[in-house]
């Protein structure tokens, strides 16, 4: 079979309506004046799942014979596919299983498993997953349900770019994350055929680059701990690389750091929630700001299921990284009132502490000396700056140490 044409998506739409939410598509002033760009945010993460994969799992679902439906179905996923498959296979009778790496995030795994499937936790990658879900499939006679290389996926998701041309067609241009390339695939099809002049912009994390690799004709090297763990696929889709080849214009790779902005980013200013996947696009325009500045940008919040230990752990880091909080180590006579006289000199200035370690045992610090360590909030790199000055002025020596 050839790939999707635009009818073919427009068709899908007509499977999705009233079965998956039409997600809003707003503006979103308070990215633009971070970004220096017109972005809106077509936001996928109110998804029943909290993901756009409801969209393809269901139009392969419903795309099964009677036969096949009876026989069941077994996917592969880090988490967001399983959750589609499951939730819609379960509301049209279908029987399902999931398998998951055995390093999917247990929010994920947990909320599979109560959209109704039986989930096999196996391997360490999808990749690995994949081979254990095939097995299944042969051993159990199960339909396997891919994640993105199967058309049927690849026009449901292209339903996004219909409704976000549709709420405004006058983008220039759309940031869409990439895994195996079934989101971007169905969306740079639609888009193309409605808007030949948007430009359509991938974006890859830095340590799985496999779409970009294919694309340059080089070897991707892949591995390492992701917060994006929806994209972290090591090899391109057969059926989603020459759609991507021909149709996409450029691809970003972002670090690690981009991500955790992006994240941060989306739940202090959007007030919303999104995984590390899920904010790829955001990410993107923190990465290469300049090819985005002063155009109307599209982004597309694809999930939002995301670990809330991790979600906590990356906005302390942000608060780091802007010197909202701030660590210091002071060498200072251990004698009785410096730590009041410390304390209270920070309070003055405005600082709030957070913690405080204080070591006489120290080998660096004279007999009569002691180590203090101390965290405190502070307004900005500014403010910091004038707590520390004061603190010196009043004859402490200030090291500024990393945030734990």
């Amino acid at each position: 079979m050839s790939r999707p044409t635009l009818a073919d998506i427009r068709a899908a739409a007509a499977v999705v309506a009233g079965q998956v939410m039409r997600t809003p598509f707003l503006a979103a002033p308070r990215l633009s004046r971070l970004t220096g760009a017109d972005v809106k945010v077509k936001y996928e993460n109110l998804q029943v799942t909290a993901a756009f994969k409801e969209r393809g799992a269901l139009v392969k679902l419903t795309s099964l014979t009677a036969e096949e439906r009876a026989r069941g179905v077994v996917a592969m996923s880090a988490g967001n596919h399983a959750q589609a498959v499951a939730y819609h296979a379960t509301r049209l009778g279908i029987s399902a299983v999931i398998v998951m790496p055995v390093t999917t995030p247990h929010v994920k795994v947990a909320a599979t498993r109560e959209f109704g499937a039986r989930v096999v936790l196996e391997g360490e990658t999808v990749a690995e997953s994949s081979g254990a879900a095939e097995r299944i499939a042969a051993d159990e006679g199960r339909v396997f349900v891919h994640p993105y290389d199967d058309h049927a996926v690849m026009r449901g998701q292209g339903t996004i770019a219909l409704e976000m041309l549709e709420d405004d067609p006058d983008l220039d241009v759309l940031a869409v994350p990439i895994g195996g390339g079934g989101l971007i695939s169905g969306m740079a099809i639609a888009a193309k055929a409605l808007k030949p002049s948007i430009e359509v912009v991938g974006v890859e994390t830095r340590l799985y680059p496999s779409m970009w690799a294919a694309i340059h004709g080089v070897d991707a090297v892949c591995g390492g701990a992701t917060l994006a763990e929806g994209i972290a696929v090591k090899n391109a889709g057969a059926l989603t690389l020459p759609v991507v080849r021909d149709l996409v214009d450029a691809i970003v790779l972002v670090d690690e750091s981009h991500l955790e902005r992006a994240v941060n980013a989306f739940l202090t200013l959007q007030k919303t929630m999104a995984e590390g996947a899920g904010a790829a696009g955001l990410a993107a325009m923190f990465a290469e700001p300049e090819r985005f500045r002063g155009r109307k940008v599209g982004l597309l919040l694809c999930g939002g299921n995301i670990d809330p230990r991790i979600l906590a752990s990356i906005m302390m880091r942000e608060l780091a990284r802007e010197e909202r909080i701030v660590a210091i180590r002071l060498a200072i006579p251990d004698r009785p009132g410096v730590l009041g006289d410390i304390a209270a000199l920070i309070g003055e200035c405005g600082g709030n502490i957070l913690e405080v370690s204080h070591k006489r045992t120290v080998l660096e610090i004279p007999a009569k000396g002691a180590s203090l360590d101390i965290t405190f909030e502070a307004r900005d790199g500014g403010h910091a700056e004038e707590i520390c000055a004061a603190l010196r002025a009043r004859g402490y020596g200030v090291e500024r140490r990393p945030a734990e």
